[in-house]
């Protein structure tokens, strides 16, 4: 019997291993199942696994990997769709469940919704379709129609301004990225369907929606800002004067608003970090904090936790006591 700790896995380009595969490189079943028990190979669902030496996965990526092992598996006029094609995209997913993998068939019934599959019945134009590799999935502009109009609002704007955000980027070799699309494009999608579930909330979001709000984290104090009846800023403004740019920005008033995601300091902050490089870090935020307040602007700053607060230290409390 060979160790199950010296047993070489082939290589997946996908990231996926089938049982096919395995079987094919000359392990037996018992093999497999040993492997498996003892953490060599990850299962994603039946007779589809992955190599833990690949490194680990966010919960997107792990997502991805479970599209991927779906091939084969699934009818062969399925199209990935709603958050799975979202993920495949490379659209911000905040806060949506990634438990089951979403395909749609062009089909008038016989939904149905598995522990890992849910099946969408709707119509599929095939304009509304693109390839991505091997992958078929719903085009930039028909995800985002799709989830602005089964997810809750929030949701939907982070991903509308993420695929927005993207129709104004090149990946370095000036290739626009996959998830992009415009607003007219996903106006385009919600013409096509009048009468669908969802559609005048979508269309609202699409309205809302805009690609210079660089993160989540801005997406969703936008949203907080309207709901609280706020003036609406100017979206990555100019500090005049310097060559900074403030995610929010109240000209007339005189005040710049900064939302600190966790992600803007990366590896920096954590049991992980270097006190070093960190502490460089917050001196050149607060020179630069420095250098915008000097130019006579007041700065309102503010972290997750305070978007939604209550209270006059949440971000909508401490806006109104600057702007007033």
């Amino acid at each position: 019997m060979v160790a199950v700790m010296s047993i070489s896995l082939p290589r997946s380009r996908s990231g996926v291993l089938r049982r096919s595969e395995l079987l094919a490189d000359g392990l037996s079943s018992g093999e497999i199942e040993r492997l498996r028990r003892a953490g060599r190979i990850l299962r994603l669902r039946r007779g589809r696994y992955r190599d833990p030496a690949d490194g680990p996965v966010t919960a997107e990526a792990a997502h991805a990997l479970a599209a991927r092992a779906a091939v084969g598996d699934v009818a062969a006029d399925a199209v990935f769709g709603h958050v799975t094609a979202a993920v495949l995209l490379g659209l911000p997913v905040w806060s949506v469940p990634l438990r089951r993998v979403h395909i749609i068939r062009a089909r008038g019934g016989g939904g149905r919704i598995r522990p890992a599959l849910h099946v969408h019945p709707a119509p599929l134009p095939a304009e509304d379709v693109v390839e991505l590799g091997a992958l078929r999935l719903t085009s930039p502009a028909r995800t985002v129609a799709d989830l602005a109009r089964t997810l809750p609002e929030d949701r939907a704007l982070v991903i509308a301004d993420g695929a927005l955000g993207l129709a104004g980027s090149s990946a370095d070799d000036g290739v626009p990225r996959p998830g992009a699309t415009t607003r007219s494009e996903i106006a385009a999608v919600l013409d096509r369907q009048p009468r669908s579930r969802g559609r005048s909330a979508a269309a609202r979001v699409v309205d809302f929606a805009d690609g210079r709000s660089g993160s989540p984290g801005e997406s969703l104090s936008r949203l907080g800002m309207r709901r609280a009846g706020l003036p609406a800023p100017i979206l990555q403004y100019p500090v005049p004067g310097t060559s900074y740019r403030c995610d929010f920005g109240w000209p007339d008033h005189g005040i710049v608003g900064e939302f600190d995601g966790r992600g803007k300091y990366g590896r920096l902050v954590g049991p992980d970090a270097d006190p070093e490089t960190a502490g460089r870090l917050v001196w050149r935020e607060k020179r630069r904090e420095d250098r915008i307040r000097a130019t006579g602007l007041i700065v309102v700053r503010w972290t997750w936790p305070d978007i939604g607060a209550p209270g006059p230290h949440g971000m909508v409390g401490l806006l109104h006591e600057a702007l007033r």
